[in-house]
């Protein structure tokens, strides 16, 4: 599996987890799943850090921001958040 079907199986996840109602997700999710995928490393800390300030999580997000700045190309990115927006404007949503 590559590394970008991995990140969307996440994005599918977080779909069924809202019951498949794309209008539930709140805005503020949406922003920093947007950020996590191709926002800037100290834009998506900052987008974290606005909601949680434990340094775990913190550490974890940094971890994982740079897992996914180093590892998936731009057309990964471009595909993850094509995706997304595929599931937003569904008309199961």
């Amino acid at each position: 599996m590559t590394r970008a079907g991995a990140l969307l199986l996440l994005c599918a996840a977080l779909f069924l987890i809202t019951g498949g109602k794309c209008d539930d997700i709140c805005p503020a999710l949406r922003d920093t799943v947007d950020l996590f995928i191709s926002g800037s490393h100290e834009a998506y800390i900052e987008q974290v850090e606005k909601y949680n300030q434990n340094p775990d999580v913190l550490e974890t997000a940094n971890t994982l921001k740079s897992c996914v700045d180093e590892n998936l190309t731009p057309q990964d990115k471009q595909d993850a958040l094509s995706a997304l927006n595929k599931i937003y404007s569904s008309s199961l949503c």
